[in-house]
């Protein structure tokens, strides 16, 4: 059976994983629709786009994902099911681009909460920019849309998709570093 599961990220997030780790464990055939964000998941469900909708409610290390509380508040849906995965981060740059040029760190707030520790360690004086998504984070710096001198923090998958150079893996404060996602359909 086919359904058209909304995700809450871009190509090679963290969201996509968990939407295919459901689908096949549930034996669903899966046409992903990147919604981007968590409004986006909900506001796709609401007019019927998706048939499901799965993003990150609460990690271990960065605690509530508060977007996902905000677009929660606006909508009508029901809780079908939950994912717990194990999140490991990425720090990545576009190739030709060394650890030591990265000026700012461009991601999603809660990798920047996840990572906060490494962050801190590695790069000091790194400008922190927050960004809607991870996996897009890393689109948008492959295509110029982010600052040259900019790493982003997001999985290993987003790197081979993208093609950037990963600088350090599993750089996640916590190990596990383990996220909920839930799994909706409309009510």
């Amino acid at each position: 059976m086919t359904k058209k599961i909304g995700v809450s990220g871009a190509q090679g997030s963290f969201s996509e994983e968990a939407g295919l780790i459901y689908a096949g464990r549930e034996g669903i055939k899966p046409n992903i629709i990147f919604s981007i964000d968590m409004e986006g998941v909900l506001r796709d469900l609401h007019s019927e786009m998706i048939d499901i909708g799965i993003f990150p409610v609460v990690n271990s290390r960065g605690g509530l994902v508060r977007p996902a509380f905000d677009a929660m508040g606006n909508y009508i849906f029901r809780v079908i099911d939950e994912l717990w995965m194990e999140v490991h981060q990425c720090i990545m740059v576009l190739p030709d681009i060394n650890k030591e040029d990265i000026k700012k760190i461009t991601t999603h707030s809660q990798a920047i909460m996840q990572c906060e520790r490494y962050i801190r360690r590695e790069f000091p004086n790194a400008e922190l920019v927050e960004w809607e998504d991870t996996a897009k984070a890393a689109k948008d710096l492959s295509e110029g849309n982010i600052s040259a001198d900019s790493a982003v923090i997001a999985p290993a998958r987003s790197a081979q998709i993208y093609n950037l150079k990963i600088v350090d893996k599993g750089i996640q404060d916590n190990h596990p570093n383990l996220t909920t996602f839930i799994v909706v359909e409309k009510k």
